[in-house]
């Protein structure tokens, strides 16, 4: 295998997983993430232990258009790009009528913005090859409304739209899309969304970013659309359908429990 993958927000969590995992079946790398200086660490250790190729961009990628310039400075080194893993983003949390505005307009560029400009450009160049893999990293929380986390759980529900309509509009082409939806895991996101005390998290034992990693990327590889990480995870996930909005919107408020 020599593949290549691009996996954003590859310097911690799920995506150093992913990059740990990916070179460990032989596959080539580009790492984009704003801590550059991580990046090389991990480049240094995937190249001695593996023998692959790694390549890596620092780059913060709630800038507008910090996409294309990626895109274009791994065209300019002629790499082709076999897998696409978006798997940047943050979130934050706490009432919406006192969250940071800047922070939030941040998240809504990193995980939409960036997200979708990324997979419009290697969409294009995969179905010119008829060839390659996309896996959009959305969340349980995509399922349904979020208070406390409205605008975080708002991008997930996108994502996870997006991701199913275009694995739609591909089928037949040699590509896949997946959207990868994990619940609570353990990695770098609850500190960045100031959710360390929350009830989703405090005290409570959660899933690896190995585990969700494992399972994300045998998902991306037998082309599954939907990747919903656990099995009480997958029941109320489904369940949310089924159950009335009111109700729904309870349950979400309960879980991720009140701003301390």
């Amino acid at each position: 295998m020599n593949n290549t993958a691009l996996i954003t927000g590859a310097s911690n969590g799920i995506g150093l997983e992913l990059a740990i995992l990916h070179a460990s079946k032989g596959g080539n790398l580009v790492l984009v993430a704003r801590n550059k200086y991580k990046l090389d660490e991990l480049k240094a250790t995937l190249q001695n232990e593996y023998k692959v190729d790694v390549y890596t961009i620092g780059k913060d990628l709630s800038v507008v258009d910090s996409a294309q310039e990626v895109y274009d400075e791994i065209k300019s080194n002629n790499i082709q790009i076999d897998y696409l893993i978006n798997n940047a983003g943050f979130g934050d949390f706490g009432m919406f009528s006192e969250t940071d505005w800047n922070k939030e307009a941040q998240m809504i560029h990193l995980n939409i913005t960036t997200l979708t400009q990324f997979t419009k450009l290697y969409v294009h160049d995969m179905l010119l090859r008829g060839s390659g893999k996309i896996m959009n990293v959305a969340s349980t929380a995509a399922f349904q409304p979020g208070p406390t986390m409205a605008v975080y759980c708002a991008t997930k529900a996108y994502v996870l739209s997006f991701t199913e309509a275009i694995s739609n509009e591909i089928v037949g082409s040699g590509i896949t899309a997946t959207a990868l939806c994990p619940g609570a895991t353990e990695s770098g996101f609850q500190t960045a969304a100031a959710m360390e005390k929350s009830e989703l998290f405090n005290g409570k034992k959660i899933p690896t970013s190995k585990s969700v990693a494992a399972y994300g990327y045998a998902a991306m590889l037998n082309g599954k659309t939907i990747a919903i990480h656990g099995i009480l995870n997958n029941i109320m996930s489904r369940a949310v359908g089924f159950l009335p909005r009111a109700l729904v919107l309870k349950t979400s408020r309960e879980i991720l429990g009140k701003v301390k």
